[in-house]
């Protein structure tokens, strides 16, 4: 089954999931000024936005579904697709790529068996390329879930990822 046919067994929005952005509707001046607020509460609960789950969003903040999809698409941290338990940011600014973040990036997608824009088969990570993470004077850099890694060697990713085929073995 796929995972938008799965989605659709599952309400647009649960209970919670509207009690959370209640919640911040309530602290803000307008119904739309929670909408990245709501993208978040959503995507920490299911761990991606649905396309049926941004349509209930749009219609519980009264705005177009249309607007809201501008909104998520904009933020490259609200992600439109399932994703693995873990999502790697692999950067690759000017800073990083003169750094060797290509190098960097042909590495964990030989030790993880996936290539930007993947999920790996056992569901554990997505490679996503990110334009920027704001630590350009320790480039490369990757984000593993909440954990930014700064100075990134070949040699490092045994540390990063441990218990993983390192490429070639």
């Amino acid at each position: 089954m796929s995972d938008e046919m799965t989605a659709s067994l599952i309400p647009a929005l649960s209970d919670s999931e509207l009690r959370e952005i209640d919640e911040e509707i309530s602290h803000a001046p307008y119904r739309s000024a929670v909408a990245i607020d709501a993208l978040k509460i959503v995507q920490a609960h299911r761990g991606w936005v649905s396309d049926e789950s941004l349509r209930a969003i749009a219609r519980h903040l009264q705005m177009s579904a249309d607007e809201l999809e501008g909104i998520a698409t904009f933020y490259n941290l609200i992600f439109r697709r399932p994703v693995g338990e873990q999502v790697i940011l692999l950067c690759n600014s000017i800073t990083c790529w003169i750094k060797g973040c290509d190098k960097l990036q042909r590495e964990v997608s030989e030790r993880l068996g996936i290539s930007l824009g993947e999920t790996s088969s056992d569901n554990r990570f997505t490679l996503l390329p990110v334009t920027c993470l704001g630590a350009c004077d320790k480039a490369p850099v990757m984000m593993v879930g909440d954990d930014l890694h700064e100075d990134v060697t070949p040699e490092a990713l045994l540390s990063i990822f441990p218990g993983e085929e390192e490429p070639g073995a």
